[in-house]
């Protein structure tokens, strides 16, 4: 059985070696002259990692020559899975909370599920929501049109998601779920943040460019 250098799986971010369960190289041989010395086997290799924690599969690649004396020689480049790419202009800690229910979301479900739904909870208090509950603080927002009435809807069913969860008692998630509850998820976030974000950022661009066009010329000499 062989093991791969240490490295964090793609999936759950568990840092360690990996059993190596497939791999192939797509090398060349350089014809030297004799002169010089033998030709040189180099290349790229690919290897198929099992990770010993979530048992999910990572893929990886890196440049390689027969001349390699160790492992140090040469450094992973991750090709399964691909890193999330998450919306911007998001607050710190909706980032930090986003980025630790991914880290989950193919470890425990209900979990993942749990996480979104706090989530959710530091939307409505960063955007100032009033309410007991987290059903109250969401008609809040719609009725300062920080979210539309649709996006309500959105919300309430990322909030009964992240219910179920929390509740044995009330049933189980499976991964199914997990692209559902990450739409409904990104949405939202899409929404409040990134949007807004965009439009501020596209309105700064173009006062940079119109105070360039309102810019006097230089008077040059005759």
């Amino acid at each position: 059985m062989e093991y791969s250098k240490t490295i964090p799986c793609g999936h759950c971010t568990n840092i360690s070696k990996m059993e190596i369960i497939g791999n192939v190289k797509d090398t060349i041989i350089e014809e030297i002259d004799p002169e010089y010395g033998p030709s040189v086997e180099s290349g790229t290799f690919y290897e198929v990692l099992k990770c010993p924690a979530c048992s999910r599969v990572n893929i990886v690649s890196y440049g390689w020559h027969e001349y390699m004396e160790s492992d140090e020689e040469f450094t992973y480049e991750l090709l399964y899975p691909q890193k999330s790419n998450f919306p911007i202009g998001l607050p710190d800690n909706i980032l930090k909370t986003l980025k630790a229910a991914e880290k989950i979301k193919t470890i425990d479900v209900n979990a993942y599920a749990i996480l979104m739904r706090r989530l959710l909870e530091l939307v409505c208090i960063d955007r100032k929501a009033k309410g007991a509950n987290l059903a109250l603080m969401l008609k809040d927002l719609s009725n300062k049109n920080e979210i539309p009435v649709k996006l309500v809807d959105v919300a309430k069913g990322l909030k009964d998601f992240g219910n179920i969860g929390a509740h044995a008692g009330i049933g189980e998630l499976s991964e199914k779920e997990i692209p559902i509850v990450r739409a409904l998820s990104y949405a939202i976030l899409e929404y409040i943040y990134t949007a807004p974000y965009l439009a501020t950022l596209a309105e700064s661009k173009l006062d940079k460019i119109k105070s360039k066009g309102k810019r006097k010329p230089l008077d040059l000499p005759m």
